[in-house]
């Protein structure tokens, strides 16, 4: 985050350094090939499961970490939060879109690595509140969007895009604004809210590979 100064953050909620210091790299995320096919609807089914396990790899690392470090750690305690958990919504989701698919049979460099980065960040839970936030604030914000998107296309009639609801929380809006609050109420320096940027910038460049490497094979994808 080469523009952002340690001394620029000690004023400034956490919440909105996350967002300001990130937009680059979460708008290039959002460019990639392989989400541009998928939300005008040309990927097909094979695609989208292909998405869906190397996502299942993450959200395992994420929510075992998660339950761990929330138990010890008072910056994972902040954000974590069982009824964010997405993995069930995954499985649920694959017996739609790839009955008896082994869960555990895809080859991924970019979720491994994913993965990696994420059993990492057990080391402070400032690196993993990066990682929770970019991923499941994405899932309560533009996430909703792909959902119906898919809903719509593949005349699914509900089925499968269980990743996208959210059963617990009814009304994302007041949700996020009070994860905000909870992440701007953290007592941290300056240096700290610095490590927890760069660590969101990481996060989405993670995100960014995962559709690389699926847009990659998009002539296999396409519809």
């Amino acid at each position: 985050m080469s523009a952002l100064l340690v001394d620029e953050t000690s004023g400034a909620p956490l919440s909105a350094l996350m967002r300001e210091g990130s937009r680059v790299q979460h708008a290039a995320a959002e460019a990639s090939s392989f989400m541009g096919e998928l939300l005008a609807g040309r990927v097909n089914e094979k695609g989208y499961a292909d998405y869906l396990l190397r996502l299942r790899k993450v959200y395992v690392a994420l929510e075992s970490v998660g339950r761990d470090l929330a138990a010890t750690d008072d910056i994972a305690a902040a954000v974590h939060d069982v009824a964010l958990e997405r993995l069930a919504a995954i499985d649920a989701d694959l017996v739609v879109w790839a009955p008896g698919v082994d869960t555990d049979s895809v080859e991924s460099a970019a979720a491994d690595a994913y993965v990696a980065r994420i059993e990492a960040t057990r080391a402070w839970g400032g690196l993993y509140a990066a990682h929770h936030y970019t991923r499941y604030l994405g899932d309560l914000s533009g996430g909703q969007a792909i959902g119906r998107l898919l809903d719509r296309f593949f005349e699914l009639g509900g089925d499968g895009v269980d990743f996208y609801e959210f059963a617990q929380i009814p009304k994302p809006k007041p949700y996020k604004d009070g994860y905000r609050a909870r992440l701007d109420a953290l007592d941290l320096d300056p240096a700290e809210k610095l490590r927890i940027v760069e660590e969101v910038q990481v996060a989405f460049g993670l995100n960014q590979a995962l559709f690389e490497e699926l847009g990659a094979r998009l002539d296999d994808y396409r519809l």
